[in-house]
C-alpha cells in the first residue's frame, strides 16, 4: 500500500493471473484497509498526538486543515464516481494500469527535473495553494496503476518538499481517507453481509495488510532519505509497465 508502485494495480494484475477479477474485489479492497490504517496510526502515533495537541492546545490549525484541503479533491472524486470506477472496464483493463504504471514511472525518474516550487523546510511549511495541488494530483490515483502515494510524493516533490516530508505527508494524508473509505463499508448494508460472510479471511488479510503496511512504512521512510531513491521505483514501475505492454499487445 505504501510503497509507491502502485497496491491497486499490483492487486489487479494478481487478480488477472488467478483467473480474473472477483465480483467483490473492491469490497475486499474497502475493508482491508482496516489493517493498513491501523499500520498507519502505529507507526505515526507520535506525530497524530503532536498534530491533536496544535489543533486543541495550542490553537494551531495548520498542518491539520491542510491534510483537509488536500483530502477534498481526491474525496469528492472518489464518492461520486465510485460506481464507475468499480463497473467500467477501464479501471481493471492491464493496459490502463500499464501505462499509467509508466507514465508515473517516467515521473518519478525525472522528478528532479520537474517544474519545482521554492523548497521548504518540510510538510509544516506547505501553504493552502500548495495542499490543494497535492490534493488535485491525488485524484489520478483512482486509476490503478497510477499510486496514490506515487502521485502525492511527487506533487509534494514539485511543491517544494524533499523526498522525506513528501511522503510523510503523503501518509498523514492517507488516514483520513482510509478512514472515511471504511467508514462509508461499514454503513452500506450488502458491505456489512459480506463482512459476516467473509470475517474469518478478511480478519487474517487485515493481519498480513497490518504486518505489511508496518513494515512497508517503515521502510520506505528509511530508504527516501537516500539519494535519487524516488527514481528506483520508477525503474522498476517503467520495467513492469513494458512487460505488462507487451502481454497485452501480443495476448
Amino acid at each position: 500500500e505504501f510503497i509507491p508502485v502502485s497496491s491497486s494495480g499490483h492487486l489487479e494484475l494478481v487478480q488477472s493471473l488467478l483467473g480474473g477479477r472477483d465480483a467483490d474485489f473492491h469490497t475486499f479492497l474497502s475493508f482491508i484497509n482496516l489493517g493498513t490504517l491501523l499500520a498507519l496510526i502505529i507507526y505515526f502515533r507520535h506525530r497524530i498526538i503532536k498534530i491533536c495537541q496544535d489543533v486543541f492546545q495550542h490553537k494551531n490549525y495548520k498542518l491539520a486543515l491542510n491534510i483537509i484541503i488536500t483530502c477534498i479533491p481526491a474525496g469528492l472524486a472518489g464518492l461520486l464516481l465510485s460506481h464507475v470506477i468499480h463497473t467500467n472496464d477501464f479501471f481493471s483493463a492491464l493496459g490502463t494500469i500499464a501505462v499509467m504504471m509508466g507514465l508515473v514511472g517516467i515521473a518519478m525518474i525525472f522528478v528532479d527535473k520537474l517544474p519545482h516550487l521554492s523548497k521548504l523546510k518540510d510538510e509544516n511549511h506547505l501553504t493552502k495553494p500548495r495542499a490543494l495541488a497535492i490534493g488535485l494530483a491525488q485524484i489520478l490515483a483512482l486509476i490503478p496503476g497510477t499510486s496514490r502515494s506515487g502521485t502525492t510524493i511527487i506533487a509534494g516533490r514539485m511543491m517544494g518538499l524533499n523526498n522525506k516530508s513528501a511522503a510523510e505527508y503523503s501518509f498523514l494524508v492517507s488516514i483520513p481517507l482510509m478512514s472515511a473509505v471504511i467508514l462509508k463499508t461499514f454503513l452500506d448494508g450488502d458491505d456489512r453481509a459480506y463482512l459476516f460472510a467473509n470475517f474469518g479471511s478478511l480478519m487474517l488479510s487485515n493481519l498480513v495488510a497490518f504486518i505489511a503496511g508496518l513494515a512497508a512504512i517503515s521502510f520506505i521512510m528509511k530508504y527516501l532519505t537516500k539519494p535519487k531513491s524516488l527514481q528506483t521505483f520508477g525503474y522498476y514501475r517503467v520495467i513492469l509497465a513494458t512487460v505488462v505492454l507487451i502481454f497485452v499487445l501480443t495476448m
